[in-house]
């Protein structure tokens, strides 16, 4: 190795000999001997060779010649050029590097600015600041070379500003260089006011139209989001090459909101017949992608695999723009080309792998496999998205081993991959899963508490979420998924006071939350706990009524029985642009059914249908089926329960026998039991209502036999609940929940008392109407 051959004892006893021939020189002016020596025209291809191979980065040829250039007889020739080009090739080799430096004090080069800025160079590049910032300091006259080496070598962005703040208090005057450097680091640091300043200097020198400091500006200005003065810098540009062009297409994509701009630029450098690069590719198939483009992506895609930057099997591929070229495909629900893309790919990292597992979340455990079987070691994202693809496919059994290895390999440690295990675990029903994972956070985030809060709220655990809600915004400041999932467990739990929602709703007001999501949320907790009047009152304040809002208020007055106000919203929803959704039609049938507009009910399915486009659910069907049902209209609906694609659910069915139980339609409602009966022998409510039929009847035989197959299956009858506020006297979160002929308040005696005294006023006052009814009728 070069670097173990030139040691320090050599290089010194070299520069001992240099040094003794050139006073030898100096102090012999007749010598003229040693002077041809010198010049003589062989020693010059040394150094021209040197500075070839420099030119190309070929740092071991120039070290190799240096070497020769030491083991010649005569070494005059090593002057301070031939030491700043050896010092340039030490990139690789700082040991080396200090020998040299030895090398050049005991000659006395040191001395020679050129050489003190190649050390300094060296120092910095090799991580050795310290060395590069003692040797400036020893300078008596440094110029803008070694001002420059020195700037690019602090690590600290204020400490670079301060050293170019004292750079131009001193007198020096800036190049292109010192610009470009400053402006590059006021573009990685908030530093972006100091960064303007340079700028106005810059004008103020008259360098704004150089090249380098232009892309600086145009980097710095696009970092910071300011497109319009990255415009301005680069139209001001007589001269722009590929890193300014690509520095504004990297502006574009990165905001998102200059779609067109950036399809332009790119349009525009294809015309100037410019050859774009990975960094052009990837900025203009990220912005097809923002802009949902798919078929001019496909056109730079081909253009990507011509000049061998896509996948092509039989070029190395660029990984960034092939990894961007699946991301556009996936944005624009082409996976099929994302995974043609994929495998074409003769090199992939873990971004690949993460975004094919995201798109193709129903192979995402074997993807996952196959990419450690390739040698690619996951990140955070990686296992985010493969929880989520386990936890969309329901795969229980696949989330477990994930959440070993996470923990071996501890990336749960990560508070993102936690809160997706929390949610995980939420949506396979095992909340003390999700409880044991957040009790072992360390630090916990308002996503964290949100995560458990909704869980809680979609596994019908309101009181628990309320709870956890009032233990969070102890700790978090609560935001609008905070609010909704609370709100949503409130309005979906009946025996939960209203008095809980409405401090909610308290606390919404006072956090300033008017999202469209929150509101809605509010709404629909008002609706479904029976305060029609708040519901309305929350949807005449919001701001903008979007299509969930309009849902919420229709179907609010569709539970309520009130068809006129239900009709009239639905239209007016549809005049203000507000597309109806599938739920948004339920509540829409709900009400035709329960006010016996059959035909209404029917044009209004069809429209859901045909006009937009909606596939019926189970509980569409059995919405039209209880209308027809309600109705008395009995064989359409039996005929319409015959046409419902893929055979009728259990709720169709159980309306049909709901209505046959009004009407006394024995033949039919058995029928309608028997299948009910077959798809969930548990559910007492079939058994219940085929009795009740044959009890109308009066056959009790039947009805006994009913009674008796329920006992035998071990079917019971699930009891009806009431909920009272009791004043919550106790601090107690929920109503107190009560059955008929129910005993177990301590207090039965006098609530009976209470019933009863209630009951007598309610008959007297009865009698009161109808004698003073009595009263007006003789008189006519």
């Amino acid at each position: 190795m070069i670097t173990r051959q030139l040691t320090s004892k050599t290089l010194h006893r070299i520069a001992a000999q240099r040094s003794k021939e050139f006073k030898s020189f100096h102090s012999s002016r007749n010598d003229h001997q040693l002077f041809d020596k010198v010049t003589q025209p062989e020693f010059l291809p040394f150094q021209h060779s040197m500075l070839a191979y420099s030119r190309n980065n070929n740092h071991r040829e120039v070290l190799g010649i240096f070497k020769k250039q030491l083991q010649c007889d005569f070494i005059g020739t090593i002057d301070a050029v031939t030491i700043a080009v050896a010092l340039k090739a030490c990139r690789g080799y700082p040991r080396l590097g200090r020998n040299i430096h030895w090398f050049s004090i005991a000659s006395g080069l040191v001395s020679n600015l050129s050489v003190s800025n190649a050390l300094m160079s060296m120092y910095c590049k090799s991580g050795q600041f310290d060395q590069a910032l003692a040797i400036f300091e020893k300078l008596k006259n440094p110029d803008i070379v070694s001002c420059n080496t020195v700037l690019s070598g602090f690590e600290n962005v204020d400490d670079a500003l301060k050293f170019a703040c004292q750079m131009n208090l001193t007198g020096m005057a800036f190049d292109a260089v010192t610009y470009s450097t400053i402006l590059a680091r006021c573009a990685d640091d908030e530093e972006f006011l100091f960064g303007i300043q340079l700028h106005s200097l810059e004008l103020k020198c008259g360098l704004g139209c150089e090249l380098f400091v232009g892309n600086a500006l145009i980097t710095m200005y696009c970092k910071w989001g300011h497109i319009v003065e990255a415009e301005r810098v680069f139209d001001e540009m007589p001269k722009k090459d590929l890193v300014s062009w690509n520095a504004m297409l990297s502006g574009y994509a990165q905001e998102g909101n200059y779609g067109r701009k950036a399809i332009w630029a790119c349009l525009e450098m294809v015309r100037q017949v410019m050859k774009l690069d990975h960094v052009s590719l990837t900025s203009i198939v990220s912005v097809c992608g923002h802009e949902r483009n798919v078929e001019l992506g496909r056109q730079i895609h081909s253009l990507a695999i011509k000049t061998g930057y896509a996948a092509r099997r039989d070029y190395v591929n660029h990984v960034s723009v092939c990894n961007v070229l699946i991301s556009l495909y996936s944005k624009c629900e082409a996976a099929n080309d994302a995974a043609l893309v994929f495998e074409s790919m003769t090199d992939r990292n873990v971004i690949s792998w993460t975004t094919m597992i995201s798109i193709d979340e129903e192979n995402a455990i074997s993807l996952f496999n196959e990419m450690r079987s390739d040698g690619v070691y996951p990140n955070e994202v990686t296992f985010i998205a493969l929880i989520h693809a386990i936890t969309i496919n329901n795969s229980v059994e696949e989330g477990r081993p994930v959440h070993g290895l996470c923990l071996k390999s501890n990336f749960l440690s990560k508070l993102d991959a936690a809160n997706s295990f929390i949610t995980m675990y939420a949506e396979f029903k095992s909340m003390e899963d999700s409880e044991k994972i957040f009790e072992e956070l360390k630090h916990r985030g308002i996503v964290s508490w949100n995560a458990l809060i909704s869980g809680y709220a979609q596994n019908g655990m309101g009181q628990e979420a309320l709870q956890t809600f009032l233990l969070a915004i102890l700790e978090s400041l609560p935001n609008e998924f905070t609010i909704g999932s609370v709100l949503s467990a409130v309005g979906a739990t009946e025996a939960i006071s209203l008095k809980h929602g409405q401090r909610c709703h308290s606390y919404l007001i006072k956090l300033g939350l008017n999202d469209p999501i929150v509101l809605g949320a509010l709404l629909d907790m008002y609706a479904k706990r029976g305060s029609i009047s708040e519901s309305l009152r929350v949807f005449h304040e919001m701001p903008e009524r979007s299509q969930v809002a309009w849902t919420a208020i229709i179907s609010a007055y569709s539970r309520h029985g009130d068809y006129e106000s239900v009709m009239s919203l639905f239209e007016e929803m549809e005049k203000r642009g507000a597309r109806p959704d599938s739920i948004t039609f339920l509540s829409v049938l709900t009400a035709c059914g329960r006010k016996g507009m059959v035909d209404m009910g029917r044009q209004i399915f069809d429209s859901m249908v045909k006009n937009h486009l909606i596939e019926p659910s189970g509980l569409h069907y059995s919405c039209m089926v209880d209308m027809l049902g309600r109705a008395g209209r009995l064989k359409e609906a039996e005929e319409f329960v015959g046409q419902i694609p893929g055979g009728p659910g259990f709720s169709v069915l159980q309306s049909l026998l709901g209505a046959c139980t009004i009407y006394g339609n024995v033949e039919m409602g058995k029928r309608a039991a028997d299948a009910l009966m077959e798809l969930k022998p548990e559910q007492s409510g079939s058994y219940v209502l085929i009795s009740n039929l044959y009890a109308e009847r009066g056959d009790w035989e039947k009805v006994a036999k009913i009674r008796r197959g329920m006992r035998d299956r071990g079917v019971r009858k699930e009891v009806g609940f009431s909920w009272v506020d009791v004043g919550e006297a106790n601090g107690s979160l929920s109503l107190h929940g009560f059955s008929s002929d129910d005993k177990s308040h301590p207090k039965t005696e006098e609530i009976y008392m209470m019933a009863g005294y209630v009951g007598s006023e309610m008959k007297i006052l009865q009698r009161e109407r109808e004698r003073s009814g009595e009263e007006r009728v003789c008189n006519l």
